[in-house]
C-alpha cells in the first residue's frame, strides 16, 4: 500500500505504525483511526465541520486549569465517563453500583465521630444519614471508611467557594465498628448545574440540553478485602433525575428522604451499602 485514499484511509494510517509498539497501545490506536474515519465517512464531514471540531477542541483545552478540567466535563455529559466507570466496576448481583466521581472530592477530609454533623455553615435543611455497610452474604463489614461529601444548600461545594464557605464543609470520614453501621447529620443536598460557562457549556445550549445534575451525597467506601466503591445517593423525587447532565444516575441508587416530625433533623435518609469482595 503505497499512497492515501479515501476507501484504504484506515488502512494506510495504521499500516505506519511500528511493529515493536505496546500491544494494548496498538489495540486501541488501531480501533480509534478505525471508528474515528468511519465516522467521517458516515456524515461525509465538511472541511468547515471539521475546523469546528478544532477549534472546539482548541477552546476546551485553553480553559482547562488546576481548578477546571473541561475535556472531563466533555467526557462526562457525552456518556463517556459513566460508559468506562461501568465497564471497570461491573459487579454481582446485590452489590452495590458504582457511578461518576466527580471533580469535587478532596484528599484528607477529617475523620469525624460517628453521628457527627458534616455541615459547618448552619445553611440547608438538616438531614440524617444512616445505614449499615454489608458484605454480600448481609454481614456487617468493621473497619470500613466512609469519605461523605456534598454542595451547600446554594449548589457549591466549599472548594467552589474558597474563602466563602468553612473549609472541610459538608465533608467528613466515618469509620464503622463491628456492626457495620454508620450515621452522620448533613443536609439535604440540591440540584446544581455543571460548570456551563465554557464550550462544553455552549455545546449542551446548541443540543438543547440542561446543565443540572440531581440532588445527590457522595460517597467514596473503602475497607480491606473490599472492591473500593465509589457513588452517591440520589434525592427521589428530584426533577433531574431522568436528565442528569452527565447520565450518573442509577435506579438501585435512588434514596428515600424522609421527613420528620418532632426529631432533631427535619430529613432521615436510610441506605445500606454493600461491598463486593476483592
Amino acid at each position: 500500500m503505497k499512497y492515501f485514499t479515501e476507501e484504504n484511509s484506515v488502512e494506510a494510517v495504521n499500516a505506519r505504525m511500528g511493529e515493536n509498539i505496546n500491544p494494548r497501545l496498538a489495540t486501541l490506536m488501531t480501533r480509534l483511526v478505525a471508528h474515528l474515519h468511519a465516522f467521517a465517512k458516515e456524515v461525509e464531514l465538511s472541511q468547515e465541520e471539521w475546523e469546528c471540531g478544532i477549534e472546539f477542541l482548541t477552546r476546551t483545552g485553553q480553559i482547562c486549569s488546576p481548578e477546571r478540567q473541561e475535556f472531563i466535563l466533555l467526557s462526562d455529559t457525552l456518556g463517556l465517563s459513566m460508559l468506562v466507570d461501568q465497564i471497570n466496576n461491573r459487579r454481582p448481583a446485590g452489590a452495590t453500583e458504582n457511578t461518576v466521581f466527580g471533580p469535587f472530592h478532596v484528599v484528607g477530609a477529617p475523620i469525624r465521630k460517628m453521628g457527627d454533623a458534616i455541615s459547618l455553615d448552619g445553611k440547608g435543611e438538616i438531614c440524617l444519614y444512616e445505614g449499615r455497610i454489608l458484605d454480600l452474604q448481609g454481614n456487617p463489614i468493621e473497619g470500613a471508611h466512609i469519605d461523605v461529601w456534598s454542595d451547600n444548600a446554594e449548589g457549591f461545594y466549599d472548594v467552589q467557594q474558597i474563602g466563602i464557605q468553612p473549609r472541610w464543609n459538608n465533608r467528613g470520614v466515618f469509620v464503622t465498628g463491628a456492626d457495620g453501621e454508620y450515621q452522620f447529620v448533613g443536609i439535604k443536598p440540591v440540584s446544581y448545574p455543571i460548570p456551563n460557562d465554557g464550550p462544553v457549556g455552549r455545546l449542551l445550549e446548541c443540543l438543547e440540553r440542561h446543565p443540572f445534575r440531581p440532588a445527590h451525597m457522595h460517597y467514596l467506601i473503602t475497607a480491606q478485602g473490599y472492591q473500593k466503591l465509589v457513588t452517591h445517593t440520589f434525592v427521589a423525587a428530584d426533577d433531574y433525575l431522568d436528565s442528569d447532565a452527565v447520565f450518573g444516575v442509577k435506579e438501585t441508587l435512588i434514596a428515600s428522604f424522609e421527613q420528620v416530625d418532632g426529631g432533631n433533623t427535619l430529613w432521615r435518609s436510610q441506605f445500606d451499602f454493600v461491598l463486593s469482595p476483592i
